[in-house]
């Protein structure tokens, strides 16, 4: 897994045409200069991007977990912060902090603009993170219901019984397993790259061992619960990508 982090997109697969980050931060910027609106300009620079991960101003940025989920906000992120100053801070805002972008696209254009290779490993993420993240919160509100119900409520429980409902068993065991098999050092803390590495492993690990009706229910639920969140419409499909 560590080795296939490493890789480039283009020897993922994912653009073939080799452009380096550089270009695409200049293409960015001379869209932007000759009108088009940032947010078109910025996912036609994601699909030139060809870097799975750097290290920029001391930071370190995975944009494919794992070798396979495409984390497109942070790749936006890092343009964004290349061109800061040329964009409207109230709508770049929205996008990276709450991924609300400016503009309300369909499937099929924001596909066309990021490039199908890149759609399909943003399809991983949007599975493997997001409507993980979301399933977390519905199984979470149900086991907080029924505390409540019970007379019995004990928030530090609260966690501990949704991972062992959803994933069979707590999440210190889990994460512990998690950094067993990718080689990570056993820490007090976790970061946010390392968290969405830990999801995504919990998604493919619930793939391999619940059946498939639970599967769909669950993802149906999760789906659900990001649309009523309002989650853009235009991100959303209802056809889950297969990892990998």
């Amino acid at each position: 897994m560590g080795l296939a982090r490493r890789l480039s997109f283009s020897q993922m697969i994912i653009s073939g045409n080799g452009s380096s980050a550089t270009e695409a931060i200049g293409s960015f910027v001379r869209a932007i200069s000759d009108g088009e609106h940032w947010y078109i300009a910025l996912l036609r620079a994601i699909e030139l991007w060809d870097t799975a991960e750097e290290v920029h101003n001391g930071h370190r940025y995975c944009y494919l977990i794992a070798g396979e989920a495409f984390d497109w906000l942070l790749l936006a992120e890092r343009l964004c912060e290349a061109v800061d100053g040329l964009l409207p801070d109230d709508e770049k805002m929205a996008l990276l902090f709450h991924g609300q972008p400016p503009l309300e696209l369909t499937i099929k254009e924001f596909k066309g603009l990021i490039g199908s290779g890149k759609y399909r490993y943003y399809l991983n993420f949007f599975y493997g993170i997001t409507v993980e993240d979301a399933l977390f919160l519905v199984v979470q509100d149900e086991v907080r219901k029924e505390q409540r119900t019970s007379g019995y409520s004990k928030e530090g429980e609260v966690v501990n019984e949704v991972y062992r409902r959803v994933y069979g068993m707590t999440k210190g065991v889990l994460l512990k397993h998690f950094r067993i098999e990718a080689g990570y050092p056993y820490l007090r803390s976790t970061s946010l790259g390392e968290l969405k590495e830990f999801t995504y492993w919990l998604f493919k690990r619930r793939l391999r061992q619940c059946d498939k009706v639970l599967i769909a229910s669950d993802t149906k639920k999760a789906l659900h619960r990001l649309t009523v969140d309002g989650f853009p419409r235009g991100l959303i499909t209802e056809s889950p990508g297969k990892p990998g």
